[in-house]
């Protein structure tokens, strides 16, 4: 997109290194998320060492300097989705894209998962960019890798919260369910469980 640089967290560790990298990603934060922002601090690094996560840094120029204003992370993941949550039409879509256990009655699908999407809130940053913009990089990314291994689906999970709910039901994702929280995730999500969305495009 026009005015914003989306880089690998990868790219970044390997032309700058990690004592540079780490400082960097320090400055962003999200007081309404402390799940994400415990993962930029703490964890993205990591993750994208061991290639299990890749994290995305979205800039922009502000003041003459490039700024964090916001970053998602993708993995590739299997869905599961009870047939119960889905109506007859998305039962058939599941069904293209992965298999159907008759035992458990669900359906694995392998997806990219988005497993972090933030805005960074340090000094107002977060008005650089909307969360629709972020999102829709996400998926520019996740169209590109679909484009060569295949699929349609890509799913996420997010706090019990009305307004996050309601934000990714307008970009077009559907709930397909509920996940408890981990045990290290108790005290940094409120609530007991994540929802979870799916969404099919073309």
């Amino acid at each position: 997109m026009k005015g914003y640089n989306v880089t690998n967290l990868q790219y970044m560790i390997d032309e700058l290194g990690e004592d540079r990298v780490r400082p960097i990603l320090l400055n962003f934060s999200c007081p309404f998320n402390r799940d994400v922002e415990k993962f930029i601090h703490e964890i993205a690094i990591e993750f994208s060492k061991q290639s299990l996560a890749r994290t995305y840094i979205v800039t922009t120029s502000y003041k003459n300097k490039q700024e964090i204003i916001g970053y998602f992370t993708l993995s590739f993941k299997l869905l599961h989705a009870s047939r119960d949550n889905l109506n007859k039409g998305w039962q058939r879509r599941m069904a293209k894209f992965g298999t159907y256990d008759s035992n458990l009655k669900k359906y694995s699908v392998p997806a990219p998962l988005i497993g972090q999407l933030s805005k960074n809130y340090t000094d107002g940053l977060n008005n650089m960019i909307s969360g629709n913009e972020l999102l829709k990089m996400a998926f520019e990314k996740i169209v590109g890798v679909q484009m060569v291994v295949g699929g349609r689906i890509a799913f996420l999970e997010c706090q019990d919260n009305p307004k996050l709910i309601a934000f990714y039901e307008r970009n077009g994702f559907i709930a397909f369910g509920e996940r408890p929280l981990d045990p290290d995730e108790v005290d940094l999500i409120p609530g007991q469980y994540l929802s979870r969305y799916f969404k099919h495009y073309k």
